[in-house]
């Protein structure tokens, strides 16, 4: 069961703090996973791909690609399996001009999050002039530290186990 865009950008942006995004907290988790676990497997089945044409439906998208997989399977490969497609969202986002034209920097921050995540040396380099640009420092920082990492080990060490490398 898909639910609606604007029901996932409330939850996340209203309903919860930044402090629960990036906690590990398995009632947290397992709330996104009684509440969008149906949508995110639809997202991944590539259901979804007409939320690719508006800002608010796209944002939703990548959240249930990007970021609710790593709640729902933490620790698992599952946890990165929609960040190809959440990639290609963001991308398109910054094309389309929605990325720019989002005046809460929040919400600039979760568009740009699939180029944080990536495990691809060039998408993180060229991904730092706009965490600089629409994100804040602290933000800023983490991307730089994330590029970093990839720079030196080529990926993420901490997901080797859950992806068996």
């Amino acid at each position: 069961m898909s639910v609606s865009p604007e029901s996932i950008l409330s939850f996340w942006f209203e309903e919860t703090r930044p402090i629960q995004w990036f906690r590990r907290d398995p009632h947290f988790d397992g709330t996104i996973q009684s509440r969008f676990g149906g949508s995110v497997e639809t997202a991944l089945a590539g259901k979804l791909q007409h939320w690719t044409t508006a800002p608010t439906s796209g944002l939703a998208l990548v959240l249930l690609l990007d970021q609710f997989p790593r709640n729902i399977w933490r620790n698992t490969a599952r946890a990165f399996s929609g960040d190809a497609e959440a990639l290609n969202v963001s991308i398109q986002a910054e094309k389309q001009g929605w990325i720019g034209s989002e005046p809460r920097r929040p919400r600039r921050q979760f568009w740009l999050m699939p180029r944080l995540h990536s495990e691809d040396l060039a998408i993180q380099t060229q991904a730092l002039p706009l965490f600089e640009r629409w994100t804040d420092q602290r933000t800023l920082e983490v991307a730089q530290r994330y590029r970093d990492t990839i720079a030196m080990h080529g990926r993420f060490p901490h997901r080797d186990l859950a992806l068996g490398r």
